[in-house]
């Protein structure tokens, strides 16, 4: 059984460190950096509030022609579909420009919702630790530091049991190709190894976004499943378009996980359709 020694990603009092940011960024990724500032500034204008990166570029450790470009965006008012379209695009522009970048997302959300009650300990925590002030007033400035501890594991990745009907669904849809599967691979593999993460972080006691050292800390918890959750990290950084691989996710893996989530740490807080 592993310990609960101070682990990284902490301060020296407790609460979980702020993982990235613009100093870390990779020499080779700073053009990405800098156009993405530039353009956003320049599609969204004053209805910006403000905007982050996060993932591996600001954590340092992107790698050319296999990491995506992530941005998170606080607008003034509730994003629209026109928003949302136009976050898309520019993602896709920047994605097309430069061949650092595989892939690219863009989450936005209203400031309000970003500092709201109900998000504290997920959308809110998202910022204040894993996002990388890019333009604008720092919201985390407004919220608390956080635990790794029971509250935030259930509101961070407490709704897996939620997801797995939409995962099947796009696996569903998705062409019969390793091409088209291979994304698919990539973001549930990561998914699932942050949500086995979570689920131990409270008794692990901190905080890493490395797949591989996720990986890790849930196998000293849960030994049965340990080589499926290491195999999940690899895939996540290195997918396949193995239909095999999501049938396991949906059917085995991801169910398990997700009852088990439940029982230890409870189901998150309902959000509004």
């Amino acid at each position: 059984m592993a310990g609960t020694a101070h682990r990284p990603g902490l301060d020296a009092e407790g609460f979980i460190a702020r993982e990235g940011s613009l100093a870390r960024v990779p020499d080779v990724f700073r053009p990405v950096v800098a156009a993405a500032r530039d353009r956003l500034a320049g599609v969204f204008g004053a209805r910006l509030h403000s905007a982050y990166l996060y993932g591996s570029i600001p954590r340092g450790t992107a790698r050319v022609g296999h990491s995506d470009l992530d941005l998170l965006l606080a607008l003034r008012e509730e994003p629209t579909d026109a928003d949302r379209a136009e976050a898309r695009a520019l993602g896709a522009a920047l994605d097309e420009e430069f061949e650092q970048l595989d892939g690219h997302g863009t989450l936005l959300f209203s400031r309000a919702r970003l500092l709201s009650d109900l998000e504290r300990y997920d959308l809110a925590w998202f910022v204040a630790c894993l996002c990388t002030p890019l333009l604008g007033e720092d919201l985390a400035a407004r919220l608390p530091r956080y635990r790794p501890d029971s509250l935030l594991a259930r509101e961070t990745n407490g709704d897996l049991h939620l997801l797995l009907p939409r995962w099947r669904r796009r696996i569903a849809e998705a062409d019969d190709t390793a091409e088209a599967r291979r994304p698919l691979v990539r973001f549930m593999s990561r998914h699932l190894v942050r949500t086995g993460f979570t689920l131990v972080m409270p008794r692990w006691n901190g905080w890493t976004s490395d797949l591989r050292e996720m990986a890790e800390a849930f196998a000293g918890y849960y030994p049965e499943r340990a080589e499926q959750m290491r195999g999940a990290a690899v895939l996540g950084r290195e997918p396949t378009g193995d239909a095999a691989v999501l049938r396991s996710y949906v059917d085995d893996l991801g169910p398990w996980l997700a009852a088990e989530y439940a029982r230890v740490h409870g189901v998150k807080a309902p959000r509004p359709a």
